[in-house]
């Protein structure tokens, strides 16, 4: 997290910035309750620019701190690697300076993850851009840039399932991989259930069994859950408990 650190016993701030950074769009909105904004982003959009168009739509006096989904690396709070989609700049950006506000930067897929949590092993993946991929483990958070790994052909996974694979190959094909990638990912995590999120999950028109789709709205209450979690956890909603998958 970049800023003041949050203590024991701290309250978590009332008013939270949250910003979903994607690769064609930014979104953004104060707590659940605000309506969303968005604004273009792509193979340009440095944080600055960034940072420039949030500044236009929130002023600072509107929040008390930021949640931040990045479409990459994050180690430790931190950016570790320069976005795929994005322009360049973000490694070593003081985002908690440049907004004027306490900021936790996440994974994106991993923010979306949070705010979908229902307890157990939920495998989280991300058919947008690219492939974001998170796992929680009985509330504990372990993002993985397994999007990036080999997968058939000298191609990784998100050279399959991400958008320019759909568009290369065809929807027909792309569904085909998808599922493939969920069964193979789903196997290997040991999975109890996997939720589906972005804007491409919606085109899968058949789930297996204990898949289910996400909703973008989930990363918007991931974001502000990770200021109520304890660092490194996340304690799941005790009014939408795990339905435990048959076997």
């Amino acid at each position: 997290m970049q800023g003041t650190k949050r203590g024991a016993g701290r309250r978590a701030p009332r008013r939270i910035l949250v910003l979903d950074v994607g690769g064609t769009h930014v979104k953004l909105h104060v707590n659940a309750r605000a309506p969303m904004r968005k604004f273009e982003s792509g193979p340009h959009m440095t944080p600055r620019v960034m940072v420039q168009q949030v500044r236009a739509l929130i002023g600072p006096d509107r929040y008390d701190a930021v949640s931040m989904g990045y479409p990459g690396l994050v180690r430790r709070g931190k950016i570790a690697a320069e976005p795929v989609n994005l322009g360049r700049g973000w490694v070593g950006f003081n985002f908690a300076r440049a907004l004027g506000r306490p900021v936790q930067v996440i994974n994106d897929a991993a923010m979306q993850a949070i705010g979908s949590y229902r307890g157990g092993r939920m495998l989280f993946l991300g058919l947008g851009t690219g492939l974001g991929a998170t796992l929680i483990i009985d509330g504990v958070i372990e993002p993985t840039e397994v999007g990036h790994m080999p997968y058939k052909h000298g191609r990784t996974f998100e050279d399959y399932v991400g958008e320019r694979g759909r568009k290369r190959r065809g929807n027909h094909k792309w569904r085909k991989s998808v599922l493939d990638v969920i069964e193979r990912l789903r196997y290997a995590f040991e999975a109890d259930y996997v939720v589906l999120g972005g804007g491409n999950a919606e085109r899968l028109k058949k789930l297996p069994h204990d898949v289910r789709r996400g909703d973008n709205k989930n990363a918007f209450r991931g974001g502000v859950r990770l200021w109520h979690a304890t660092p490194g956890t996340l304690v799941p909603p005790a009014r939408a408990p795990l339905r435990r998958p048959r076997r």
